[in-house]
């Protein structure tokens, strides 16, 4: 296959640029993910210690999504005036120190309140990196871009639930600590460093790049400005908030959204449970058997968004990765008695719905330009937010009152479906630039 000089000359830029900016924040999204669904692991020992039951750990699991809520337009638009090496010192610091703090909890409305300042602290942490990658690479390549940062996420789990289940198992009482309460510590100090390596070792903007030579900048600004014309003139949002929030479409991809990241959480949050449920009962076996899953989810997920690229084509693998997990909920309760089915079931819907996750950012990013890149990311990240408080207290809730998880993922994956069909029928499929058609061709 003939590659032109051109073609193998861009790539080998943006392969500079890419492991120059993207294995800090793939280190930064682990710690972030872990910490966002570590409360997962740590209930499996302080709903006892603390007499609690799962709908307060469903509410508490949603809390931090309130917080996140609220602060995400608000700390997206400022990352687009301060630069993503203070925003994320902001953000990481603090949330690592809440995330410590979460260890002193006694009762419900100390969880629910830390949670929520949890949500507060991390809000603009995703769509910022969302918004910062747009900064630096084109839109043809931003799917396997922003699939290789997402696979920060089931590397969490790979990383996350074998090292939460041995903390929590090793360390139980040691020190007059429960296992929990080491959990929040050893996973919060990590986000502390993070957050203050950031102002030195990541770059706001190519031009202040000073690791590109001038020819290699020019070549980056000038694709990112071939976007914006094309955007321009496929009629992309304007570069006014305003504009952004005048707009259907935005509130058409944030509901959306909001299923999307109802089955994140319902993943995220409850795997941990659904294998207990399922027979496993050791921490530690469990935290394994979590990470397997995630190993399998990570290189699902990389095939999934290599094929997205090479094809050019967004809304259909963003459908069937949906209605893929939407199935898998479905499945579970006849894998109830059998552990390697579960684990299978869970296999598919993980690896799916974080496809889903990195895929969906192609579309609203290919319709915003300019300044509304910020707010309208930060916007429908805000609004399909909502979703994240609503699934872990659904669920959580009908847990409580059923003794099962299956009911409450059931309500997820009929949400979850409904979206995948709005999007493919109300959501027309951009049309392809001619560079992107061009590298395609070659």
């Amino acid at each position: 296959m003939f590659i032109s000089p051109a073609r193998s000359q861009d790539d080998a830029i943006y392969r500079k640029i890419a492991w120059r900016i993207v294995p800090f924040l793939f280190v930064c999204y682990v710690v972030n993910f872990i910490d966002r669904v570590n409360i997962g692991f740590a209930k499996l020992q302080f709903l006892h210690d603390l007499h609690l039951n799962d709908a307060v750990f469903g509410v508490a699991a949603g809390m931090f999504f309130i917080g996140y809520v609220l602060f995400e337009l608000p700390s997206n638009l400022l990352l687009a005036r301060i630069g993503v090496r203070k925003t994320l010192l902001r953000i990481m610091v603090s949330w690592g120190v809440i995330t410590v703090l979460l260890m002193f909890v006694k009762n419900a409305p100390m969880l629910y309140v830390l949670r929520f300042l949890l949500g507060a602290a991390e809000a603009g942490f995703f769509p910022g990196i969302i918004l910062y990658l747009t900064y630096w690479f084109p839109d043809n390549r931003r799917g396997r871009i922003t699939s290789l940062f997402i696979v920060a996420v089931p590397l969490a789990g790979v990383i996350g639930g074998p090292v939460s289940g041995a903390i929590m198992g090793h360390l139980h009482d040691a020190l007059g600590l429960r296992g929990w309460q080491w959990l929040f510590i050893a996973e919060g100090v990590p986000a502390i460093v993070l957050g203050l390596l950031a102002m030195f070792l990541l770059t706001d903007r190519p031009h202040d790049a000073k690791w590109l030579d001038g020819a290699e900048t020019a070549r980056v600004l000038a694709a990112l400005e071939a976007d914006a014309r094309r955007r321009s003139e496929q009629g992309a949002v304007p570069a006014k908030l305003i504009d952004v929030l005048r707009n259907p479409r935005i509130y058409l991809l944030s509901l959306i959204y909001v299923a999307i990241f109802m089955g994140l959480n319902a993943v995220g949050f409850w795997i941990p449970t659904i294998l207990r449920q399922v027979g496993v009962q050791q921490v530690g076996n469990i935290g394994w058997l979590s990470g397997a899953i995630s190993i399998f989810t990570a290189i699902g997920m990389v095939l999934i968004g290599r094929s997205s690229d090479r094809r050019m084509e967004r809304r259909w693998h963003v459908a069937g990765c949906g209605l893929a997990t939407a199935a898998s909920f479905l499945l579970l309760p006849l894998a109830a008695h059998s552990v390697a089915l579960t684990t299978v079931l869970l296999v598919v819907a993980s690896a799916c719905i974080y496809s889903v996750l990195s895929i969906f950012w192609t579309i609203p990013t290919a319709y915003l330009e300019g300044g509304a890149a910020a707010g309208g990311i930060a916007t429908i990240t805000a609004i399909g937010a909502l979703g994240g408080a609503v699934s872990p207290a659904l669920v959580g809730t009908l847990k409580a009152h059923t003794g099962s998880v299956y009911p409450g993922l059931a309500v997820v994956a009929a949400l979850l479906a409904a979206a995948m069909a709005a999007l493919l029928c109300f959501v027309p499929a951009p049309r392809r630039s001619a560079a992107a058609q061009v590298g395609q061709a070659v």
